[in-house]
């Protein structure tokens, strides 16, 4: 059940809404989630508003270019991505949930993707995908 949910990077720079079920999240396996430990929502990219700072987010982009991660330029915190993937419904935006207020990551019911090995179409399951080769 979608609900809505403030929050933000550890600084305070940046301050966001959004409407999501924060009770469910995913976990991917490429280079860049595995690094920073993400677990993300998703949700349409109207769900999200950037409350103050948009001006304070950086953004990065990687391998298949079907995601940018925008993050605080001052504290370095991931605070959402913005995408397309056909497998997730078209345009997307996956919120790290970790930065939503009152969201505890322990209560988070993880699904996992491969997204190492552009294995989307395999969707989502219950356990972690192996790093060094599809499973």
């Amino acid at each position: 059940m979608s609900t809505k949910h403030t929050g933000g990077c550890h600084c305070g720079a940046v301050k966001l809404e959004v409407e999501i079920d924060a009770a469910r999240g995913s976990r991917c396996n490429c280079s860049i989630c595995t690094k920073l430990g993400m677990t993300g929502g998703i949700a349409k990219p109207d769900a999200l508003r950037v409350v103050t700072g948009e001006a304070e987010l950086a953004s990065y982009q990687w391998g298949g270019r079907t995601a940018t991660r925008y993050f605080c330029k001052h504290c370095g915190v991931t605070c959402f991505s913005r995408g397309h993937l056909p497998e997730l419904g078209g345009d997307y935006v996956s919120i790290a949930l970790n930065v939503l207020d009152g969201v505890d990551p322990a209560q988070i019911e993880i699904q996992y993707w491969d997204g190492r090995h552009d294995n989307w179409d395999a969707g989502p399951r219950a356990t972690p995908w192996p790093i060094a080769a599809s499973a």
